[in-house]
């Protein structure tokens, strides 16, 4: 594993909310040396000072609020997190995705926002959920279709969960999108929607060919919901993935 093992803050987000300092504490002391936000908007400053304390990176950030706040004051806030990538994970009409005039709409949104990130130096991503993978295009997924209409610049955050519960060969969709591809959100879990998520590694995904048809990729590990003790679970997450890409 090239780059250091990420995860999503939003699997943790309860215990963010109850007491940030100490989750991102805890995170480091199991051995994360990276991790994604959901919200860069909230502290950015307290935020990137007690990274850099804990020795934590920050390969990317979702930035949902680019929906409803100043464009200008969310890129900066994700400069001030420590990096210069923007992540849209949600917030699009997934009727959007079922028809070619709705895709289009779609990346033109994206590369509005490209253009927007760009006079702040930030780079800007999108991240699939199932409703990018279900609807076809002669055999093409909604977000294969969508790659063609984005700007060169505009990235992919690969959702490999969402795409296998979408009915995805994920690691055939990894190939096909190629160098788009900037980071994979790594889950685990029954396969289907509505299902809390395990460890990854204890449910039903195969994760090893998802891992090699990308292998430059940032891991970022992601449980949208979790039945046991979120802690345990990505430890458990970062011990097997630890061990199995140290053995690839």
């Amino acid at each position: 594993m090239a780059k250091p093992l990420s995860i999503q803050l939003y699997t943790l987000r309860d215990q963010i909310a109850a007491d940030r300092d100490g989750t991102l504490t805890r995170l480091a002391e199991i051995g994360y040396r990276s991790v994604e936000p959901y919200d860069p908007t909230g502290d950015p400053a307290g935020f990137r000072k007690l990274a850099d304390e804990l020795g934590l990176t920050v390969p990317s950030t979702h930035a949902y609020a680019l929906f409803s706040q100043d464009a200008g004051e969310v890129f900066d806030a994700v400069r001030t997190v420590g990096t210069d990538r923007a992540i849209i994970p949600g917030g699009i009409e997934h009727e959007l995705f079922t028809t070619r005039e709705g895709l289009q709409q779609v990346a033109d949104q994206l590369n509005g926002f490209a253009a927007k990130a760009a006079e702040h130096d930030v780079l800007i991503g999108y991240h699939n959920h199932w409703w990018e993978i279900e609807p076809r295009f002669e055999g093409r997924t909604a977000l294969e279709v969508l790659a063609d209409l984005l700007a060169p610049e505009v990235f992919l955050e690969v959702d490999t969960y969402w795409a296998a519960v979408g009915g995805a060969e994920v690691p055939a969709l990894l190939r096909t999108l190629g160098e788009r591809v900037y980071a994979l959100h790594v889950k685990d879990g029954p396969g289907v929607k509505e299902q809390p998520h395990t460890a990854v590694g204890k449910g039903t995904i195969d994760v090893p060919p998802i891992l090699a048809a990308a292998p430059d990729a940032v891991r970022i590990v992601e449980l949208d919901s979790c039945a046991g003790d979120v802690f345990e679970a990505v430890a458990e997450s970062h011990m097997y993935l630890t061990d199995l890409e140290g053995r690839s």
